[in-house]
């Protein structure tokens, strides 16, 4: 594009912005963000041009502005789930969804390789668990691993492990996307394997209402580490408009935070499994209530809010669209 067109075509918006009228932290975000791709761009294709050096301008006076305010400033630690995050998610909804599938995938790989190998459920889940849930179950508790251990202790190794494979699954994504493809892979078919390995002994339904207690949150927040790890290496593989260091500094920075928002979540996962999955007799009811309510929190906040924010942070997007 040539620069006289891109001026062109965001003059009308830059003036707005001079102005800094807004004092909603959200909208002035929204803004800021916006300067700063029209400032990589032209940086990219104008590197010594006056707009360039214009926007640079701008961008510093919306940053000063940003880190002035003394209330947002208070306010980092709520305003970062509140708005930051979810917003996150509805840029990087084709990774999340791509990571789904994926794992969805792999997973019933991993069921179907079970139901035609009888070696398999051995192979990825070892015959030390094999055997110790064989004898849990002739013993008439088949989920007695989740007593093994006091609760205290299964929720600080299960918090560290799971905290500790998400962050692997984000790093691999340097690995052009597939290092995390790699780990999506294994989990995937574990997963797969485990929940048929229940199944064939029909124990299916019973597994889903003692396991899911804490798996509803553990796997989604495995397949929003997966789709970090993504726009980690997506970041490499398609720059776009920006530089390929430009683009993998966005990617890292955005798949970070996505990755340090997956923290609360785990360790309501790990509470779960240490404190709530060993009463493998609650009544059904409870059991069913635990996982919808899991499961309607993960759609409302990775799907439904994040759109909410959109909408909300883009007043005239409709009428853009109409």
């Amino acid at each position: 594009m040539r620069e006289a067109l891109f001026v062109k075509q965001n003059s009308s918006k830059w003036e707005k912005y001079e102005k800094l009228h807004t004092q909603n932290p959200d909208e002035m975000a929204s803004q800021f963000i916006s300067i700063t791709d029209d400032l990589a761009f032209a940086k990219t294709f104008y590197p010594k041009s006056k707009t360039t050096a214009y926007l640079n301008g701008l961008a510093s006076r919306y940053h000063q502005s940003i880190y002035r305010n003394k209330k947002e400033k208070s306010n980092r630690f709520f305003l970062f789930w509140k708005s930051e995050l979810p917003l996150l998610f509805k840029n990087h909804q084709k990774p999340l969804l791509y990571s789904l599938l994926f794992f969805l995938t792999f997973s019933a790989i991993g069921a179907l390789s079970a139901k035609y190998d009888d070696t398999f459920v051995r192979l990825i889940l070892g015959d030390g668990y094999v055997n110790m849930t064989n004898d849990n179950i002739e013993k008439g508790d088949p989920f007695g691993v989740y007593k093994k251990h006091d609760s205290l202790t299964m929720f600080i190794y299960i918090a560290m492990n799971n905290i500790y494979v998400s962050f692997t699954m984000f790093v691999l994504g340097c690995l052009l996307s597939v290092g995390t493809l790699y780990a999506l892979l294994r989990n995937g078919i574990m997963l797969g394997a485990f929940q048929y390995y229940f199944f064939s002994h029909g124990l299916g339904w019973q597994s889903i209402l003692v396991i899911w207690i804490h798996g509803t949150l553990e796997i989604s927040a495995i397949v929003i580490a997966g789709a970090a790890g993504l726009v980690l290496g997506n970041s490499i593989l398609f720059p776009k408009t920006f530089t390929r260091v430009e683009s993998l500094k966005r990617g890292a920075k955005e798949g970070t935070k996505i990755i340090i928002g997956l923290v609360p979540i785990f360790l309501c996962a790990a509470f779960l499994e240490g404190y709530i999955t060993r009463h493998t007799e609650m009544p059904v009811w409870l059991s069913i209530s635990i996982l919808a309510a899991s499961f309607i929190f993960i759609i409302w906040y990775v799907v439904i809010y994040p759109n909410l924010i959109y909408q909300k942070t883009n007043p005239n997007l409709n009428e853009r669209e109409h």
